[in-house]
């Protein structure tokens, strides 16, 4: 998936997408990819002489991919009467800074899901090493509630 089939899955837009292509999607596993740019605004103020990419937007990448994979498997796409929000997440490890120039490469998995509330586990790597890894929630929720 490219960045305009990613956006009718998901309600973010600029400058608040992180992911760049979809590599694949089934049933039960997304696989997303986030290019690092030295030129993201956030690396002017984190931090001016040593940029490293924030680890909530880390996580709001990791987070996205599941909404990626979550609306694959509902059959919805982004539209104005419900939104997939990002709900709690768990067991939050950071394991190795991220950087201009890395590409962020995303995998979550359905670990449940009950009464529209998915819990996933997503890791994002840079190249085989582990950045980040978590448990994620999110709700599919309508707009009017």
């Amino acid at each position: 998936m490219n960045r305009e089939q990613i956006e009718s899955l998901l309600p973010h837009r600029e400058p608040f997408l992180f992911l760049d292509e979809i590599v694949s999607v089934s049933s039960k596993e997304v696989v997303a990819k986030k290019k690092v740019s030295i030129e993201e605004d956030y690396f002017r103020g984190h931090f001016p002489n040593y940029p490293v990419m924030p680890g909530v937007l880390i996580l709001e990448a990791m987070a996205q991919s599941c909404g990626v994979l979550g609306s694959h498997i509902m059959g919805k796409s982004a539209n104005k009467k419900s939104v997939y929000l990002f709900a709690g997440i768990d067991k939050v490890r950071f394991k190795r800074k991220v950087l201009p120039g890395d590409v962020l490469t995303i995998k979550s998995k359905v670990l449940s899901e009950k009464r529209g509330i998915w819990k996933f586990i997503s890791e994002a790597h840079v190249d085989k090493s582990l950045a980040c890894k978590a448990e994620i929630l999110c709700a599919d929720r309508s707009l009017d509630e």
